[in-house]
């Protein structure tokens, strides 16, 4: 039964890599489609659950992608029976995007001596959600659509003072965005070299990712990122995978400026994709850790209401 449930994961590990690697052969980055696709330009969200609760992780990226690849204009998904739940169905026809989840349980088992231990096993599961395009019948605030962004600076006021919440360094200067960790400050070229607010708002996001995974934070590995070609580019690849979250998370709809380094990135992300299969699951799960990370860095919100 073992055997049958690792050949699952494998398989799931596999369809999803290959899927990715194939937008990335093509010189496309998946999780920035949305930015630009005419489906969703002007608005861009996190993939919603039924109730409203955002998607993490890998499932953000995938679900993206199918919007993109399908012109969905929701950004809210749920499965058959949520659907049916309330009344509604999927149009004959359709089908599902994969989403998986992760997670763990504890098994007793007898070691070597007779004596009982619990092992921590992880499972992976993938399942399949509709967009709301896709379904028929649904209550109307789900077909309702986000207007598109109006006042863009107010927006990027909001992202500066989530950035300037973290207590990350920065300094303005040059013609480079970059972290450093022998200083652990963040050093990027002054807004108004930009094409345009929005994408400074990106490129601050970006290097924020990497400030995150400092030793005094996150303590991501890092001693390897200019030795090693691939710890760069991994590192890289999970940092572009978070600020594409923060940027739905702020409501950031950036024009990305092309770098040099992004052709060859791209070629080493396929290329270590392609070799391993859990890459990419590995790069969201640290992407979404860091993204989660500096949200909660942010002042809590006081409601100003007292306990009954």
């Amino acid at each position: 039964m073992r055997g049958k449930e690792n050949s699952a994961r494998t398989d799931i590990y596999a369809r999803i890599t290959d899927r990715i690697v194939a937008d990335l052969e093509k010189g496309v980055r998946p999780w920035v489609q949305p930015w630009s696709a005419d489906n969703l330009s002007g608005r861009v969200s996190r993939p919603l659950r039924h109730n409203g609760q955002p998607y993490t992780g890998l499932n953000v990226l995938l679900l993206w992608s199918e919007s993109v690849a399908n012109g969905f204009t929701s950004a809210t998904w749920m499965t058959l029976r949520q659907a049916n739940e309330l009344g509604a169905h999927v149009r004959k026809g359709e089908s599902g995007a994969a989403v998986v989840y992760a997670s763990r349980f504890t098994k007793t088992e007898k070691d070597a001596c007779g004596g009982e231990v619990e092992r921590d096993i992880p499972f992976l599961k993938a399942y399949s959600v509709f967009n709301c395009d896709q379904i028929e019948g649904l209550p109307d605030h789900y077909y309702r659509r986000p207007e598109p962004v109006t006042e863009p600076l107010e927006r990027i006021e909001h992202a500066d003072r989530f950035f300037d919440n973290t207590g990350a360094v920065v300094r303005y200067g040059g013609d480079k965005a970059y972290y450093s960790p022998a200083t652990d400050h963040i050093q990027l070229p002054r807004p108004e070299q930009f094409w345009n607010m929005a994408s400074f708002v990106a490129i601050r996001a970006h290097e924020t990712l990497h400030w995150a995974g400092g030793p005094d934070r996150l303590n991501r590995d890092l001693s390897r990122y200019h030795k090693d070609r691939r710890e760069r580019a991994f590192e890289e690849m999970l940092v572009e995978l978070g600020s594409a979250m923060l940027c739905a998370d702020l409501g950031i709809v950036p024009e990305l400026e092309p770098r040099q380094d992004h052709a060859a990135y791209i070629q080493s992300w396929a290329a270590i994709l392609g070799s391993d299969k859990r890459a990419i699951f590995q790069a969201a799960a640290h992407a979404q850790r860091a993204v989660a990370y500096l949200h909660d860095l942010q002042p809590k919100v006081d409601t100003g209401r007292e306990a009954a």
